[in-house]
């Protein structure tokens, strides 16, 4: 196995720590269809901002391209392509369809291909092995094998990264299994776990998320009651936690390509086999609608401060999903800028750690490169970067005009020093 080369398709947040782990011990290519995020790689940068440029030069082995006609030669070829969903909240595997289309066409004998992008029970062997069979004129576990090991990737996290975290493998026969488990055994120090089957660690893979995305929305839940009894959710929760069995769970925005997506995976899945799962759209529908009750919330404020809310500015501190990463997908703060702007607000969006092209390109939002002093009328503290952090609260209400109001979504702050929080 360890002479054989390896080609890792995708290289975002996933496909370009594993690319360069691999990248460390044997042959292999990382591809993309990005020709700018290949050059950049290149180069030495990572604008994901997980891999450092230390780590991307220890990976002396590594080569990048966009021609998938390079990855020829490979004998192992893992795919990491994003799995989102449409409009309509169904899952879109666009990019996995493609990327097995690619793959499928430059297939050989005796190749495995092991998925790790995110999907719902069944669609690997459902959807991905019939456009790998039909490609490739090869037979599934005859002329080629698969394999399934889920990406458990947290963006901006450096404790737990790639090799720290345990590994579940499952492979479409036995023997492809084992072969996959010591594979991934050579980068993973964390060490791995065997299920019987790619459905199982499909399943496995799409709960985990599903899990925390109810949690949160049961949180979320609790802040809105305790908003209208006039009690403190962050003071609640500090009580509550002093309990040595109770899961520290915050409310907030729960966006991203994972905590937000996953459950409509499985939603789908379930509903084609005939069950509706309440309470996982519950969930899902509560957590999309809190961007719509912040923004109600600080409008209220605004409300019992200002006779005349026409015209006012505000300013939301931070835009990526979560704290200290440049990731800007799926972030629910756009909806939370939507809301505002119904109303005529003049908001700016202050985030040092997204990509202003980027931001642009995708919410069509022109970041501001510093808040002015004096300037607004309302400032939410919408994620919890490392910059926030190191401000006290006096100097984030330097920021705004003397009756300014301030909410703040992450409890970063004592309640007594904010006008709102979650």
């Amino acid at each position: 196995m360890k002479s054989k080369k390896i080609a890792i398709i995708g290289l975002g947040y996933v496909g370009l720590p594993l690319a360069v782990e691999f990248g460390k011990k044997r042959k292999v290519i990382g591809y993309d269809i990005d020709l700018t995020r290949i050059e950049d790689l290149k180069n030495g940068f990572d604008k994901t901002k997980e891999v450092s440029n230390k780590n991307l030069k220890a990976a002396k082995n590594l080569d990048y391209t966009n021609n998938i006609n390079d990855l020829k030669k490979c004998k192992i070829f893992i795919i990491t392509v994003p799995t989102p969903i449409d409009k309509n909240m169904k899952p879109d595997l666009t990019f996995l369809i493609k990327a097995s289309k690619s793959v499928g066409s430059i297939l050989k004998k005796d190749n495995i291909v092991i998925y790790e992008s995110t999907v719902y029970p069944g669609a690997t062997e459902e959807v991905c092995v019939p456009i790998l069979e039909k490609e490739s004129g090869l037979t599934f576990n005859k002329g080629f094998y698969c394999g399934y090991s889920p990406e458990r990737i947290n963006p901006g996290d450096k404790i737990h990264n790639l090799k720290s975290i345990k590994k579940v493998i499952a492979g479409s026969t036995p023997q492809i299994t084992a072969k996959i488990n010591k594979l991934y055994k050579e980068i993973i120090t964390a060490g791995t776990h065997i299920v019987n089957n790619i459905r199982i660690a499909e399943a496995a893979k799409v709960i985990e998320n599903t899990q925390r995305d109810l949690n949160i929305a049961l949180i979320n839940e609790f802040a809105i009651i305790f908003n209208k009894l006039n009690i403190n959710t962050q003071l609640v929760l500090e009580a509550a936690s002093t309990k040595w069995n109770f899961l520290p769970f915050k409310p907030g925005l729960v966006g991203g390509h994972c905590i937000g997506v996953d459950p409509y995976y499985l939603a789908h899945k379930s509903l084609e086999a005939g069950y509706k799962p309440n309470m996982i759209l519950s969930g899902r529908k509560l957590n999309n609608s809190m961007s719509s009750y912040i923004a109600n919330q600080v409008i209220c404020l605004l409300k019992n401060k200002n006779n005349n809310i026409n015209d006012l500015n505000i300013l939301i501190m931070g835009f990526t999903f979560k704290e200290n990463c440049p990731d800007i997908r799926n972030t629910q703060i756009f909806k939370l800028y939507k809301n505002l702007k119904k109303f005529k607000f003049n908001v700016d969006v202050y985030e040092p750690n997204a990509d202003s092209g980027s931001t642009k390109k995708e919410y069509n939002i022109n970041l501001i490169d510093k808040p002015l002093l004096g300037k607004y009328h309302a400032i939410i503290v919408a994620v919890a970067h490392n910059e926030f952090k190191k401000l006290s609260i006096s100097q984030i209400r330097k920021l705004g005009k003397k009756n300014v109001i301030v909410y703040d979504i992450k409890s970063m702050f004592d309640p007594s020093e904010v006008d709102g929080s979650l």
